[in-house]
């Protein structure tokens, strides 16, 4: 197995790099902060796109495709929300060399996009609950220093999900149900996070309040992963979306959005890794297995006729398996697969060919085990389930190890100087000492914890307390 200095200690730099060796995109886009999905990484996407359009299937709603442009006029409506999105918006003026009558915006997201609709559609207690999804574009001026798939200006896989509701508590346990489906879905891909509600000031423009998901970068930064908005009345009363009750009442409906970007794909990658490159969980790569003839001139012929007919086995039984027949060294198509992540690699030598054998690598732990043909497709499963549950619990591990509880906002700013990581610890409450926090440790307040509770003293005021915060340094 790899160690895992260079994926720690110089994230940034190994990132950077692995996108690039391991083709996941091409940055070099000539517009700053777009860049190009290659084959490779677009399969990537791709899997776990699908995990996510499962489980929201699954979980009754229905995808979408909303237009990407959004009227001004329209836009505009929601102040709040417009507040917290106009110095972030690309606007569209002319079409052709007309200029435009009413100015568009590229959609940021699409809250303003969808419930002009939503008002068109919803009309009695009947339509209810309304949940629709979209995986989409959605842009942003990002003004900050851009990094592929973390801070870009074109969030090219963007999964909204937008809902209506008929009472504030129907809304609210779509919150929680949103929870749960962001829960399964980082579980699936091994990705650990806490999970926390945002302050007033950090909650998203236009909601009554924000839970959302972080994960931690090898360097210690935290990256959001996912947002949940109870957005309760606000929007609905803006856009006249509200439905006639049984008693023949009208009522404004009540919403909820929930967003998951390419910053998925980014913790996939960035939390199973180590210094030769990905190390990607079998549910989401696109080889899951690679078979490398290891040739000798004399049993050259016996070896590719082996490592074809072990090629149609393990794709007959429903992997997805690649056969190497290029004319390389066999180390070097070792280092090529195992920089790209895939999970196990099959390698067929003379002495395979000679004992009906395989020989089977691991891409997580570098162990080596000869398995015979006849229980290849036994054990290949057994082992891809067996890398799956370790690189969950390996990424657990490494994110329990940096998170730590501070006494002190003194504590606090010595533990994100010294190790980086995500601190615990006590907070009243009020804006004004949250804000006292975040300068005085040169860290962001994530949130207040949704799984624990603490008595205590505020690290700031030293008020009473029983609010359990997040402290981090953030992307």
């Amino acid at each position: 197995m790899a160690e895992r200095n260079a994926w720690e200690k110089n994230f940034s730099e190994w990132f950077a790099e692995m996108l690039e060796r391991a083709e996941i995109v091409d940055p070099r886009y000539p517009v700053k902060g777009l860049y190009v999905w290659l084959p490779y990484g677009f399969k990537i996407r791709n899997n776990v796109v699908s995990i996510l359009r499962w489980l929201l299937d699954e979980s009754g709603h229905s995808e979408m495709l909303f237009p990407i442009l959004i009227p001004e006029d329209l836009f505009r409506k929601e102040a709040e929300h417009i507040r917290g999105f106009e110095g972030q918006v690309y606007w569209v003026t002319h079409g052709g060399t007309e200029p435009l009558d009413v100015r568009l915006v590229l959609r940021p997201t699409s809250e303003t996009a969808m419930y002009p609709m939503f008002s068109l559609w919803i009309k009695s207690h009947a339509d209810l609950p309304l949940k629709i999804y979209q995986v989409v574009s959605v842009f942003r001026y990002e003004t900050k220093m851009t990094k592929p798939l973390v801070r870009v200006r074109e969030v090219t896989t963007f999964k909204e999900a937008h809902t209506a509701h008929a009472s504030w508590e129907d809304a609210e346990r779509q919150v929680f149900e949103a929870i749960g489906i962001y829960k399964r879905f980082f579980d699936l891909l091994g990705i650990p996070s806490v999970i926390s509600k945002r302050p007033k000031w950090d909650t998203f423009a236009g909601a009554v309040y924000s839970i959302a998901f972080d994960t931690l970068a090898p360097d210690g930064k935290t990256l959001q992963i996912g947002t949940i908005h109870n957005l309760g009345q606000n929007f609905s009363k803006v856009y006249d979306v509200k439905y006639e009750k049984p008693d023949g009442s009208h009522e404004y409906v009540y919403q909820t959005c929930y967003g998951i970007s390419e910053r998925a794909i980014a913790a996939v990658l960035m939390v199973h890794g180590d210094d030769i490159g990905f190390c990607l969980p079998p549910l989401v790569a696109p080889i899951q297995i690679v078979i490398v003839p290891v040739i000798f001139k004399e049993k050259s012929e016996e070896i590719m006729q082996t490592a074809r007919r072990i090629f149609e086995i393990l794709r007959g039984a429903g992997f997805r398996v690649h056969l190497d027949d290029r004319d390389l060294r066999p180390g070097n198509k070792y280092y090529y697969w195992e920089r790209r992540g895939v999970p196990l690699r099959v390698e067929i030598g003379p002495s395979e060919v000679e004992k009906s054998e395989a020989m089977l690598v691991r891409r997580d732990t570098g162990e080596r085990c000869t398995v015979k043909v006849d229980d290849l497709v036994r054990e290949v499963n057994k082992i891809l389930e067996e890398i799956s549950e370790n690189l969950r619990v390996r990424a657990m591990k490494f994110f329990e190890s940096r998170i730590h509880r501070a006494e002190s906002v003194q504590e606090a700013a010595q533990i994100l100087a010294e190790k980086g990581g995500i601190v615990k610890l006590c907070w009243c409450g009020s804006e004004e000492c949250g804000m006292s926090i975040e300068e005085k440790t040169g860290g962001r307040i994530l949130g207040e914890s949704l799984d624990e509770k603490a008595t205590g003293k505020c690290v700031n005021c030293c008020g009473d307390s029983e609010k359990l915060i997040y402290l981090a340094k953030t992307y």
